[in-house]
């Protein structure tokens, strides 16, 4: 038994100090980044923000939508091939900005290696790779890692979740991974921390995985945690290179589901991938040797989601001009974070 004494921090136990700027305006400020990437000899260019592979909000309308603002959407595992070959050939665009999902069983790889095959019949070269599992902690996900470069060696490839450094650095040393998915426990539907008493804050979890990362040539996408647009910003101060939401990108249009009246409100259903409802519908209910990990809420109706994209993409410029970034690159270099006891004047809330 062992006990860490250092206060691990989440996003909202802090704020970002403003600091002088040469900023004129929000329309300054440069939000694309172009990345290569360390294993796949690829590249990347676009606004570095990623829709969760969910299939409430890893939708192909979501990638559509998201691709008009070169965002990416990690498209969830149980997408139909024929659908995806129909909406994206002809159109770079959103093949440049979208991700294939996988787990690590053996029906996965079978699936995968189809929906790859299929896709490169078409001339369709979709780039990134993302290996999902909610505990990146097995040795299996490194197997499986190994497995996926050894045939894809120009995919970009994505795994995870992992909250610590020596996992960061065992997924790219060892698995061959290009970015490090950072998060337990974090998501607004997840409930792994009540069930299992594991994970870590978010920002703690950014701060400790980028450094890890960044130190052998790598990248993390930070998963999970983002509550309002500021949060994204503290993840990206924090060092993550790419941020993934799926409640902020729930109850659109582009999501999943049927729209549901209430007391003369309108709402969708948004559910996570280890809850009761998706396992009903994917695996046939919850195995007896597990337990759910996740939960089914009503989320707001919002309408279509290029009105919360661009929400999300002012106050990331916002955010720039008070710290003085003229390029989100430059974010990490530029923020200095304050612990706080409140945040924000809740009166009118």
């Amino acid at each position: 038994m062992k006990i860490d004494n250092e206060i691990k921090l989440d996003f909202s136990d802090v704020l970002l100090r403003p600091k002088r700027s040469t900023l004129n305006s929000r329309n300054e400020v440069v939000l694309e980044r172009e990345f290569n990437f360390l294993h796949s000899n690829s590249s990347w260019k676009g606004i570095p923000i990623m829709v969760s592979n969910m299939d409430t909000v890893g939708t192909i309308p979501m990638l559509k939508a998201t691709s008009e603002f070169n965002i990416l959407t990690c498209l969830h595992k149980y997408i139909n091939i024929n659908d995806l070959i129909n909406a994206v050939k002809d159109d770079n665009k959103i093949v440049n900005n979208s991700v294939l999902s996988t787990g690590i069983s053996d029906n996965d790889w079978a699936n995968l290696t189809m929906k790859i095959d299929l896709l490169e019949k078409e001339n369709i070269n979709i780039k990134f790779i993302c290996v999902d599992v909610a505990n990146g902690y097995m040795i299996s996900l490194i197997k499986f890692c190994k497995r996926v470069r050894k045939k894809y060696p120009n995919k970009i490839l994505i795994a995870g979740n992992v909250v610590t450094r020596e996992v960061v650095e065992e997924l790219v040393i060892n698995g061959g991974v290009d970015i490090v998915k950072v998060g337990i426990g974090s998501g607004s539907v997840c409930t792994t921390r009540l069930q299992t008493g594991v994970g870590m804050p978010q920002l703690s979890a950014v701060l400790e995985c980028a450094d890890a990362a960044h130190g052998v040539g790598a990248h993390i996408i930070s998963d999970g945690g983002i509550v309002v647009p500021g949060d994204m910003s503290k993840g990206f101060g924090g060092g993550a290179d790419f941020i993934m939401s799926g409640s902020m990108f729930s109850g659109h249009d582009e999501s999943t589901g049927n729209i549901i009246e209430e007391d003369e409100k309108k709402y969708k259903i948004f559910y996570g991938m280890s809850s009761d409802t998706a396992m009903n519908k994917y695996n046939g209910g919850v195995a007896k040797y597990r337990s759910s990990e996740g939960k089914t809420v009503k989320v707001l109706y919002k309408g279509p989601v290029k009105n919360t994209i661009n929400s999300i993409l002012g106050g990331i410029r916002s955010t720039c001009t008070y710290v003085g970034a003229k390029r989100l690159k430059d974010l990490p270099k530029c923020a200095t974070f304050l612990r706080v006891n409140n945040q924000v004047n809740t009166k009118y809330n």
